[in-house]
């Protein structure tokens, strides 16, 4: 019986000290890749930062189960709406725009666990759009979208349901779309309003962000929403889009983003062009 006891443990030891090793082989496998990333910007002058501590704990696997591919859906196809920006001139735009300076957002948040980045990203939004409207920056709650939100597979997070007999804090006529593939006309857009944009959010680039411009190689496979608040230029030229996350504070530059913006590809960084919307009030 002692041995047969003594045999179990074994087993059971050897598969934890497996399993360990598995782990840390795949967290040492992407810190590995931070290094070699960190050293390909080096050698082609790229500029933005990694950040191997806010999400060091979690493999590119577990990063992205946990913080991608969950609570945002592409859009099987866009129902045409009206772009009422479309007739702005390029020329008129400003040169660079930064809706936090104009009062119109409200500080970082943090979708925590819940794969609810569709929320933030509407909700931001809609706040910039409401402060342009009524005058007042009012932090409007991604709960009750979440609560509202019953279809799917946990798609809301939590598949709650909509409180009857509550008061809403504000409220939107519709929403459009910005053609997409177009940063053109998403600049049309930025420059006049908070926009929501989806983007590939779940590989080491977005992982690992801690700062400057990010201009490294980034996928299309639309997996989180977050929200356009403004576009500029670096002392150095390089133009980029400002971006606000739903990670908390401890994440990229104090939560917010900066994009490589007007690249080769017509989907944008990231996929940023691919599916822009805003809503209207």
């Amino acid at each position: 019986m002692a041995i047969l006891k003594a045999l179990i443990l074994g087993i059971v030891g050897c598969v934890c000290f497996c399993s360990s090793v598995l782990a840390a082989r795949e967290l040492s496998d992407d810190l590995s890749m931070v290094a070699r990333h960190e050293s390909w910007m080096v050698q082609y002058g790229r500029v933005y930062k990694d950040d191997a501590e806010k999400f060091a704990d979690l493999t590119n696997k577990e990063f992205k189960a946990r913080k991608a591919n969950k609570g945002y859906k592409p859009s099987m196809e866009r129902m045409p709406t009206r772009f009422r920006y479309e007739n702005v001139s390029f020329d008129a735009l400003p040169a660079t725009v930064d809706w936090r300076t104009k009062g119109a957002i409200t500080p970082i948040k943090d979708q925590g666990q819940c794969g609810c980045c569709w929320a933030f990203s509407a909700v931001a939004a809609t706040e910039g759009v409401v402060k342009l409207k009524t005058g007042k920056l009012i932090s409007l709650s991604e709960q009750e979208l979440v609560d509202c939100d019953v279809h799917g597979e946990d798609q809301g997070c939590e598949d709650d349901k909509c409180k009857s007999g509550t008061n809403g804090a504000a409220t939107i006529k519709s929403y459009e779309d910005v053609p997409a593939n177009n940063e053109g006309a998403l600049m049309q857009a930025v420059a006049s309003q908070p926009v929501s944009v989806a983007v590939d959010g779940g590989d080491m680039t977005f992982q690992f962000y801690k700062g400057g411009v990010m201009t490294g190689s980034c996928g299309t496979d639309l997996d989180h929403g977050i929200a356009a608040i403004g576009y500029g230029k670096t002392s150095d030229g390089t133009k980029y889009w400002l971006l606000k996350n739903s990670w908390g504070t401890t994440w990229g530059e104090n939560g917010y983003l900066r994009m490589e913006k007007d690249i080769p590809d017509k989907k944008g960084m990231c996929g940023l062009a691919m599916e822009p919307s805003y809503p209207t009030a």
